[in-house]
C-alpha cells in the first residue's frame, strides 16, 4: 500500500456526521429516530434565494468566476456587515469561499507549523482542533466554562498566550455552547491583545445573526487596533438555511489577502457561480425569512431548556445564540458519550456527545433545536422514560 504522509493520521473528525449516519441507518431500517444532532437548520432556503439561482443558470452563469468570487457578491457582502454590524469593509478585502470550514483551513494552515501553538475554544467546533494537529501546531484549548455562560474569560485566554502562539481562535455566538459572549468581555480581550501583536485572530462569527433576549452580537470587525491581523468567518449555511449550498465568506487583512487567494486557487478554483448569485439575493434581498426563522427557533429554545431542566439529573442554563443547548448531565450518572449512544440506540433519539467537542466537553449533551416543537417534544420525552429507567 502506498505511505501517506504522518500529517493525515493527525487528521479529526466531526463526529456530527458519523451521528448523523447511524441515525439514518436506523431510520431506514424501520426505527422512529428523531435528530437533535446535526446542526442546520430543518427550514428549506427562502424562495427568492432559490429563485436567484435558477435565474442564474439560465441566463448563462456556467463557468469560472474569479477565485475570490464575484464582485457583486464580495459588494453585497460588505454591504451586510455595514447595515447588519456597522463596520466598514472593502469589498477588496472579501474573499468569497465554499462554506465556513474553508476559512478555518487556511487560517490554520498560514499559520500553524512544528513549534507554534493555535489557541481555539474548548469546547467548540471540533474541526478547530482536528485542522490545528494536521499542521503539527500544538492545539491549546481555551476552556469555555458553564460558570461564565459558555463565553470565553478575557483573563483566560490571555494568560494561555505564550511567545509561540501564532494564531488565536474566537467563536461567539458558539457551537456547540450557544453561548455569546458579552462587549465587557470583548473589550478585555482586545486591549489584552495589544501586548502581543504577532497574534493573529480568527474570528468565527457564523452564528452571528443569531441571539436571543436582545442579547447583541459583537463582532471583532468593530475593532480598528486588531483589523491588520483579523480573519472574519461568516456565511449563508446558517443564517438562510444553505448549508448544502456551501456558500461561504471571509474578511482578510490586506498582508493576508493574496496568500488566502493563491490557496483558494490552489485549491477550490471558485465558488460555483449560481450559488454566488444566490448568495447576492440572499445578503440584499427580504431579511423577513431571517426574523421568521429565528422567532421559531426562539420558540423551540425555551421549550428545550424548560423540558430538559425538567429532566432527572440534567440541567441546562438558557442559551443566548446559535440554534444549540448544552445540557450539563453530570447529576446522570452517565459519561456523556455513552449516554449520547444509548440514546440513539435505545431511545432513538440522535444528540452529540460534549466530548467530541473538546476535553472539557465532559458531561455535556449538545442538542440542536434546528428540529420541529413536535419532535423536541417527543424527543425530551424519550430521553426522561430512557433516564427514569437507566439512571447510574
Amino acid at each position: 500500500m502506498p505511505t501517506v504522509v504522518p500529517a493525515f493520521s493527525r487528521i479529526g473528525e466531526e463526529n456530527a456526521f458519523a451521528v448523523l449516519a447511524r441515525a439514518t441507518a436506523l431510520a431506514e431500517s424501520g426505527r422512529d429516530v428523531i435528530n437533535l444532532g446535526i446542526g442546520q437548520p430543518d427550514m428549506p432556503t427562502p424562495p427568492h434565494v432559490v429563485e436567484a439561482a435558477v435565474k442564474a443558470l439560465r441566463d448563462g452563469h456556467h463557468g469560472y468566476t474569479p477565485a475570490v468570487g464575484i464582485l457583486p457578491l464580495r459588494e453585497a457582502v460588505a454591504r451586510d456587515l455595514d447595515r447588519r454590524l456597522g463596520v466598514a469593509v472593502p469589498p477588496d478585502q472579501v474573499l468569497i469561499v465554499p462554506g465556513g470550514k474553508v476559512t478555518m483551513f487556511v487560517a490554520i494552515l498560514m499559520f500553524g507549523e512544528p513549534g507554534a501553538e493555535i489557541l481555539y475554544p474548548d469546547p467548540g467546533f471540533p474541526i478547530y482542533r482536528s485542522m490545528i494537529e494536521f499542521t503539527g501546531a500544538t492545539p491549546v484549548p481555551v476552556p469555555i466554562r458553564e460558570e461564565n455562560g459558555f463565553a470565553f474569560s478575557a483573563e483566560e485566554t490571555l494568560a494561555l498566550i505564550t511567545p509561540r502562539t501564532r494564531l488565536l481562535i474566537l467563536n461567539s455566538p458558539a457551537n456547540p455552547t450557544g453561548g455569546v459572549t458579552p462587549r465587557a468581555e470583548i473589550d478585555a480581550l482586545v486591549a489584552g491583545l495589544a501586548r502581543h501583536p504577532g497574534v493573529a485572530i480568527l474570528s468565527d462569527e457564523i452564528y452571528g445573526t443569531m441571539t436571543y433576549d436582545g442579547e447583541r452580537h459583537h463582532t471583532l470587525l468593530a475593532y480598528p487596533e486588531i483589523r491588520d491581523r483579523l480573519i472574519y468567518l461568516d456565511g449563508a449555511s446558517k443564517t438562510y438555511a444553505m448549508t448544502g449550498w456551501r456558500l461561504g465568506w471571509s474578511v482578510w487583512p490586506a498582508p493576508l489577502y493574496d496568500a488566502a487567494r493563491k490557496l483558494a486557487v490552489n485549491s477550490f478554483s471558485c465558488v460555483n457561480a449560481a450559488t454566488q448569485w444566490a448568495g447576492i439575493a440572499a445578503l440584499d434581498g427580504p431579511q423577513d425569512c431571517v426574523a421568521a426563522m429565528m422567532a421559531e427557533f426562539d420558540r423551540r429554545r425555551l421549550l428545550v431548556v424548560e423540558g430538559l431542566n425538567r429532566l432527572p439529573g440534567v440541567s441546562c442554563i438558557t442559551p443566548k445564540g446559535a440554534f444549540y443547548a448544552f445540557p450539563n448531565i453530570a447529576g446522570t450518572g452517565w459519561k456523556a458519550k455513552p449516554l449520547a449512544s444509548a440514546l440513539l440506540e435505545e431511545a432513538g433519539v440522535a444528540t452529540i456527545g460534549g466530548p467530541d467537542f473538546g476535553i472539557h466537553g465532559e458531561g455535556y449533551l449538545r442538542l440542536s433545536y434546528a428540529n420541529s416543537a413536535g419532535n423536541i417534544a417527543r424527543a425530551l420525552e424519550r430521553i426522561g422514560g430512557f433516564l427514569e429507567t437507566r439512571r447510574r
